[in-house]
């Protein structure tokens, strides 16, 4: 039980990648196709046309930037909890699509993968959603800019593990290591 119990960082780590991966690949399909991916922004019909040629041209970019943050543990959780939020907004507008009777490609994934709105795609994205939703829950911070920066500690596997003493600055509130004579 101890082994399996001491593999659970390494588990979040791989969860933690698993996540950073899709939301990098997400924008990195994106961004080739640009101008495709705002005419299907706008065929969604959720913003104002103001509004679509933006959101299109700047969420490739903040995907990836969320998987890098996501990938280094920096700001685990609250990388999460943004990945969280846009992924809602995603199923959201793919559910509102599907109950319209849309019949437009989901441009999850860009050009690279092409997929009709439906009950599939949304499952489909539930489903590369749960890694992001676990980071949410248990941040995992063994190998992390979290740990290395602030001494955040890593809460994947159900229990606290403790940052080793002089491995990290002390976290925002923590008291000053004095040596006892």
């Amino acid at each position: 039980m101890r082994r399996a119990h001491s593999a659970l960082p390494l588990l979040g780590l791989a969860i933690r990648l698993a996540a950073a991966a899709v939301w990098i690949a997400a924008g990195a399909a994106k961004i080739p196709q640009l101008d495709s991916f705002r005419d299907l922004v706008a065929r969604y019909g959720v913003l104002p046309p103001g509004l679509a040629a933006p959101f299109a041209y700047v969420l490739p970019f903040f995907e990836i930037g969320l998987g890098l943050y996501l990938a280094a543990g920096l700001f685990v959780r609250g990388s999460a909890l943004a990945g969280s939020l846009l992924l809602f907004v995603f199923l959201a507008a793919q559910g509102q699509a599907w109950a319209r009777g849309l019949v437009l490609d989901c441009g999850c994934f860009g050009t690279a993968v092409q997929s009709t709105v439906g009950p599939l795609t949304i499952l489909r994205d539930v489903g590369l959603g749960i890694p992001t939703f676990l980071m949410l829950a248990f941040p995992a911070r063994a190998v992390s800019l979290d740990r290395r920066l602030f001494g955040a500690e890593d809460r994947f596997g159900g229990r606290m593990t403790p940052v080793p003493r002089g491995s990290a600055p002390p976290g925002p509130g923590a008291l000053p290591h004095t040596k006892s004579s």
